[in-house]
C-alpha cells in the first residue's frame, strides 16, 4: 500500500451512526439532607451508614458534568425531613411547558409532590396536579412522540390515562416485576427519539413483547450493570452520563455511536437512586 493511500475503513466502522446531542434543561436536588432512615425499596436498608458529605460531593460532579455539558440546570431547594429529594425526576413529568405534578405512593416521600408542583408554578410551567397516583420522570419516559409508562410497583396505571390526556401523546404501559427495579427508569434508558437500552428481566412477557416489537435495535443490558443502576442513566441524543461501573453497557454505547460519561453516584445508590433519578427533564 502506497504511503498515501487512505486507510482501509472497516465494515464496522463504517455502519457506527453519526450522534448529535441536542441542549438539555434539567432540574435537579441538591442532597443536602439525604440519609436513609426508612426503607421503601430493596436498595434502602437504614442499618447500612451513609456520608452526606459524600453524597453531595457525588452529586456535585454530576451537576458539573451537566454544566461542562451545556446544559442549563435548574436546581430546587432541598427540604430538611425529605431526604429522597434529591431523587428531581420522581418530582412529575414536564412537557410542552405543562408540569403533571407527582402523587407519591409511599408516605414518607408524598410532602414531595406539592414541593416540586411549587417549584413548577413560580418558574412558569402549566401545573397539573394529579389525581392518581404517579412517581413522574421514574415511571414516564419520552421516546420520541411515545410516552413509555411504568407500573406495578410505584404509578398506578390509571396515571397513564390522565398523562396521555395532558400531553396529547400515546401511553404505552409496561408491567414491572422485579421490586429492585421499581420504577421505569431504572429498567429502560433513553438514547434519543427512537433508540433505548433496557433489561429484559424487569418485565412481565406481555411488557417484554411490547419493547421488542417497538424496539428492535435496543441494547440489551447485562444483569451485571443493571444491579448497579446501569440503566438509570441520562442521555442529550450523543452523550450520555452513565453509572461509572457500568462497563460493559458503556462499551455497547460506544459501538453505537454515543459518548458514555462515567460518574460515580455509589452513595445516592444506597437509597435506590443514579444519575437519571437524580435528573428531571424541563421541556417547555
Amino acid at each position: 500500500m502506497s504511503i498515501n493511500s487512505p486507510a482501509p475503513v472497516l465494515a464496522a466502522e463504517a455502519t457506527v451512526p453519526v450522534r448529535t446531542a441536542t441542549k438539555r434543561t434539567i432540574l435537579m436536588c441538591k442532597p443536602q439532607f439525604f440519609t436513609v432512615v426508612y426503607r421503601i425499596n430493596p436498595w434502602m436498608d437504614p442499618a447500612v451508614p451513609t456520608d452526606t458529605s459524600l453524597a453531595v460531593a457525588q452529586w456535585q460532579t454530576l451537576y458539573d458534568t451537566y454544566v461542562g455539558l451545556g446544559y442549563d440546570v435548574q436546581l430546587i431547594e432541598p427540604i430538611d425531613g425529605l431526604p429522597d429529594m434529591v431523587y428531581a425526576a420522581n418530582g412529575g413529568f414536564v412537557i410542552d411547558n405543562q408540569a403533571y405534578g407527582a402523587k407519591f405512593t409511599h408516605v414518607q416521600r408524598q410532602p414531595e409532590g406539592p414541593a416540586y408542583m411549587r417549584w413548577f408554578g413560580a418558574n412558569g410551567f402549566d401545573v397539573r396536579v394529579p389525581v392518581e397516583t404517579n412517581e413522574g420522570e421514574g415511571d414516564f419516559l419520552l421516546v420520541g412522540d411515545v410516552i413509555l409508562a411504568g407500573t406495578g410497583f410505584r404509578s398506578d396505571s390509571n396515571s397513564h390515562a390522565e398523562l396521555s390526556v395532558i400531553a396529547g401523546r400515546p401511553v404505552i404501559t409496561l408491567r414491572l416485576i422485579n421490586p429492585s427495579f421499581y420504577h421505569l427508569d431504572t429498567a429502560v434508558a433513553v438514547l434519543d427519539d427512537s433508540n433505548i437500552a433496557y433489561l429484559p428481566s424487569a418485565f412481565d412477557a406481555e411488557s417484554l413483547a411490547i419493547l421488542q416489537e417497538r424496539y428492535p435495535d435496543a441494547i440489551i443490558v447485562t444483569e451485571e450493570d443493571a444491579s448497579i443502576l446501569g440503566l438509570n442513566s441520562y442521555s442529550d441524543g450523543y452523550n450520555v452520563v452513565i453509572a461509572a461501573r457500568a462497563k460493559d453497557f458503556e462499551r455497547q454505547l460506544r459501538a453505537r455511536g454515543y459518548n458514555p460519561i462515567g460518574v460515580d453516584l455509589s452513595e445516592l445508590l444506597l437509597g435506590g437512586g443514579g444519575v437519571k433519578c437524580c435528573t428531571l427533564e424541563l421541556r417547555r
